[in-house]
């Protein structure tokens, strides 16, 4: 006699564009891969998703020189549950650097306010973080998401 298996065999499948953004706007920290020559990096980093930008701050580094010189990305979060109850997904985006007091142009002033969002000390005189003074945002030129499951 065979018995049936309690563990229900995984579903995988693509996350439309609203379910990607909502894994993206659920999470505040998430993986920045990008390449310079022959070599590519991956770095976890803090952001926060605004319509089609996440805005990003990190420390002044060698990644800072390479986005100057090669600004295309790629971006992704993870959602896990379990080895197969998970959703992933992947921005490919255009990296901008943010300057404050550029005349007329208040993404720098933006990009704070939507940082102090997930922590109001973020680039005040209480920030846990003070060394990372460098503010960027990435646009999501695309995104794409998957996900598996084991629910019914």
């Amino acid at each position: 006699m065979t018995t049936k298996s309690s563990t229900a065999l995984p579903r995988f499948r693509a996350l439309d564009d609203d379910e990607s953004r909502a894994v993206l706007a659920s999470h505040h920290v998430g993986r920045l891969a990008f390449t310079m020559h022959d070599r590519v990096d991956v770095e976890p980093i803090s952001y926060v998703l605004v319509r089609d930008w996440l805005y990003c701050r990190t420390s002044p580094g060698t990644k800072l020189v390479t986005l100057a010189h090669n600004p295309w990305v790629a971006f992704e979060v993870d959602d896990i549950e379990g080895p197969f109850d998970w959703r992933s997904v992947t921005v490919r985006g255009t990296a901008y650097f943010l300057t404050p007091d550029v005349l007329g142009d208040h993404s720098f002033d933006e990009a704070v306010k939507h940082l102090r969002s997930i922590d109001q000390r973020a680039l005040t005189h209480e920030d846990l973080a003070p060394h990372r003074t460098v503010l960027f945002r990435i646009h999501v030129n695309d995104i794409s998401g998957r996900a598996a499951s084991t629910r019914e």
